[in-house]
């Protein structure tokens, strides 16, 4: 509540409340089979060749359809009711098995040399729709549709929002004192990834914690948008009762985010020849041919056309914009290239541009236009984490597919029940 004084207006202190809970986790002799990718980054055909012979994958709870017949409509009620069958067996068997008591948790991924440990709490619902849990993407009704679907059949959230905040010394040194202690689950998964966990159970340190970020103004939403919008949507249809009002999440410190590319690949040159696309970007940037195809630095891209790597620089006239949502390389792209030489106005919508997460490399976008599915293919340098917090601080909202942070958060390391 605002306070006033006289009668000058003093807006209210705004915090960021993180809530312990007691999680659902993997029994930690199993949570190798169990925690799996999150079900949006694959297809059903995927999904079922990764769980095949497996019956503790999370992959029969996240994505169902997989033990129901190939072709099911994967928006089907039988789908979700399969998810939740599939998730109470889980529980009945001991695989997962709920704590006794409310907690936070550490999870700690590492992946090539690259550490990054985040807090696992239970976020508010009303500081999500009260903006002090910052968005910096747009959301699309149907996949949303599906993911308030699924919470509502399970009575639970099971993959996590990824958020991240402005590092903190104090919560740095009270982390590193942590994981120096034997922790609760470790796994290496199939692609290399280390998953650990860690209990955070003594009141001290909860209350140290939750202090901690009380005294931080806002968070962000890194990745899982429409699990956040979801578990809003699923809280407003509960009036709260429950746990319906916290969501899932993991908090990263900004400093430790890894953000990749994510790249473009076009199918078309909207009428034009190589020559005349070529000389049409010589407007545009300072081309010079050969590498391949990484980005040294901000304003750089790389183009992938007719079997040759160019290196692509925005001359600096191209690199001035009013906002910082379009000083970003993937809006200067848009907004220079793809609209108005190849007539691609809206990318959230149109069959003629796709977009590919920068994990795969840039021997995929070799592959893609040498395949002659696509006439050639941009490869991005990343967003910055500084960047995404200055455009949600600003209000603003980021193109699509600006994004790709790895290493993915495991679902199924941790659930909370609603």
């Amino acid at each position: 509540m605002a306070n006033t004084q006289g009668n000058r207006y003093f807006p209210a202190p705004v915090m960021a409340t993180l809530k312990p809970f007691a999680a659902l986790r993997p029994k930690p002799e199993l949570a190798a089979q169990i925690c799996e990718l999150p079900y949006d980054v694959m297809n059903s055909g995927e999904a079922r060749e990764i769980a095949a012979g497996n019956p503790y994958s999370f992959l029969h709870v996240s994505k169902p359809e997989i033990d129901l017949e190939p072709g099911v409509d994967v928006y089907s009620e039988a789908v979700y009711a399969k998810g939740a069958e599939n998730f109470r067996l889980l529980q009945e068997q001991g695989a997962l098995v709920q704590d006794s008591q409310p907690g936070f948790y550490l999870y700690r991924q590492i992946m090539d040399g690259h550490a990054q440990v985040g807090l696992v709490a239970a976020a508010s619902c009303a500081e999500y729709d009260g903006e002090i849990i910052k968005k910096h993407e747009l959301t699309r009704p149907a996949k949303e549709d599906d993911r308030v679907r699924h919470i509502e059949a399970l009575d639970s959230q099971t993959g996590p929002v990824f958020l991240t905040y402005r590092a903190d010394a104090k919560v740095d040194a009270f982390v590193e004192q942590v994981i120096a202690t034997e922790p609760d689950i470790n796994f290496t998964a199939e692609d290399g990834v280390q998953h650990t966990a860690w209990n955070v159970f003594d009141a001290e340190d909860i209350a140290f914690l939750q202090a901690k970020f009380e005294a931080i103004d806002f968070l962000y939403i890194a990745d899982g948008h429409h699990r956040s919008a979801a578990a809003s949507r699923v809280n407003a249809s509960r009036s709260g009762a429950g746990q319906s009002g916290f969501f899932l999440t993991v908090t990263f410190p900004h400093n430790q985010m890894k953000i990749l590319a994510y790249n473009r690949a076009v199918k078309d040159l909207n009428g034009l020849d190589a020559e005349s696309f070529l000389e049409q970007l010589g407007t545009i940037f300072e081309i010079t041919e050969g590498g391949a195809g990484g980005c040294g630095t901000k304003n750089e891209l790389g183009l992938y056309l007719g079997g040759t790597w160019r290196r692509l620089v925005f001359k600096t006239e191209f690199t001035k914009a009013d906002t910082p949502m379009d000083e970003l390389d993937v809006a200067l792209l848009q907004n220079h290239v793809l609209h108005p030489m190849l007539a691609i106005d809206d990318p959230r919508t149109s069959d003629r541009v796709d977009f590919i997460g920068g994990i795969r490399g840039t021997a995929e976008l070799e592959r893609l236009v040498d395949g002659g599915d696509y006439a050639c293919a941009f490869s991005m340098y990343p967003t910055s984490i500084e960047d995404l917090m200055a455009i949600a601080d600003a209000g603003g909202i980021m193109p699509p597919k600006s994004t790709w942070f790895e290493p993915k958060l495991r679902d199924a390391m941790f659930c909370h029940m609603i």
